[in-house]
């Protein structure tokens, strides 16, 4: 299954990610700004998200909203 950012580039276990956009973190009063750097990303069963860390917890991102790093 190939994984692509929101530019069309393949992503692979342990790239690094930029999100291109601000996310509020459901559950939680935690916003992601634009501009993080998710490093070492884990690929999920899915093709439109990634698992990764940031903000201090691991979670899933859609990579709509990631270009690679």
């Amino acid at each position: 299954m190939d994984v692509k950012d929101s530019n069309g580039t393949l992503l692979a276990e342990g790239d690094s990610v930029t999100l291109i956009k601000d996310l509020k973190v459901k559950g939680s009063s935690l916003t992601l700004k634009r501009g993080t750097v998710v490093k070492n990303i884990r690929l999920t069963n899915s093709a439109g998200e990634i698992e990764g860390r940031a903000g201090g917890s691991t979670m899933v991102l859609k990579t709509e909203f990631l270009k690679k790093a």
